[in-house]
């Protein structure tokens, strides 16, 4: 055969460079980076409200972490809104004020001493420094207690016993109303609604709050896109002993059947019951993350498997198993 009858092949592309461990690292955050894209144009402009108890708190590492994921969140656009309890450093302050704590259905006993250490604690202390660590880290946050502005309105909690008695706790209440209007304000402006779990009541009187339950009423109220619970667990696992068997979304059907077979057990219990409740309320997802894991607010909202589990309303599909569908479809 003629070398005029040879036909060309194709030709071939400019070599591939051999990457150095440093590039393919830079890759690998290129490619995260992509993944998290879609999550924030997605979630650019909704609100979640984050809510902070005392064992995120007890951990410094774990706190600057977190409200370094909050000032991320923040500047790509997402609302941020966040509502605090302080149980431990109140706990610490009893006891250095010599007051020994007393428990209603696991609930503080709030006598006046005790109402005057909260409020120092809660409404001062941590809510200044919260709002402070959000600003030092590049974010802009705005404290609203009681020297500022309140946005917590309620009424005292009426317990029963088991005899159908009513129970004493003290200045310890529920929220009836939130200012939305304050709190709607301030998100728009791009500032962190920094709360703290205290309410008061029409006629003046202050109230110590639930934190999980005050953060419920303001995701409610403002109509959140998300509640995220830190915690000191990673979120419901099939297995207790088994940290692989994290169960990522569920629905509120799923997760009154898995109360129900006994999966879901003892503390989880009141936990699971609370974000169902909230689901009802309106908010569309709820998430449970271990908020000592380095950012895990991150992780749980910006990547498609997440680090906690997510739980949504019956016939609502989580975005992540839509995800999942759609890859394995393509």
């Amino acid at each position: 055969m003629s070398a005029k009858s040879e036909k060309p092949g194709k030709a071939a592309g400019p070599a591939v460079p051999a990457l150095t461990t440093a590039q393919k690292k830079a890759i690998q955050k290129a490619d995260t980076l992509i993944e998290a894209l879609g999550w924030i144009r997605r979630f650019r402009d909704t609100t979640t409200v984050v809510k902070l108890g005392g064992s995120v708190a007890e951990h410094p590492d774990s706190l600057r972490h977190l409200l370094l994921d909050i000032v991320f969140m923040s500047t790509l656009g997402m609302r941020v809104v966040v509502v605090h309890g302080g149980g431990k450093a109140i706990s610490r302050a009893m006891d250095a004020a010599g007051i020994e704590p007393r428990w209603v259905q696991g609930r503080r006993y709030t006598d006046d001493a005790t109402l005057e250490i909260v409020e120092r604690v809660l409404a001062t202390e941590v809510n200044h420094d919260l709002a402070a660590r959000i600003e030092e880290y590049g974010g802009r946050a705005m404290p609203l207690n009681f020297s500022t502005t309140n946005v917590l309105f309620g009424e005292r909690l009426a317990l029963t016993g088991p005899a159908g008695e009513s129970l004493d706790l003290g200045h310890v209440g529920e929220v009836t109303r939130v200012d939305r209007l304050t709190i709607d304000n301030l998100t728009y402006a791009g500032q962190v609604p920094v709360i703290p779990s205290m309410a008061i009541t029409a006629d003046g009187q202050k109230l110590n709050v639930n934190a999980d339950t005050a953060a419920t009423a303001v995701a409610a109220a403002i109509g959140a896109e998300k509640l995220v619970v830190l915690s000191d667990i990673p979120g419901v696992l099939r297995d207790v002993a088994d940290p692989e068997s994290l169960i990522h979304s569920l629905s509120a059907e799923e997760a009154r059947r898995l109360i129900a077979d006994g999966t879901i057990a003892s503390g989880m219990i009141p936990k699971i019951e609370g974000c169902l409740e909230t689901l009802a309320q309106g908010v569309k997802k709820i998430h449970i993350i271990d908020g000592r894991m380095r950012h895990a607010l991150l992780l749980e909202i910006y990547t498609t498997s997440g680090v906690g589990t997510e739980l949504v309303r019956d016939g609502a599909a989580s975005p992540a198993v839509a995800a999942g569908v759609a890859a394995a479809v393509g």
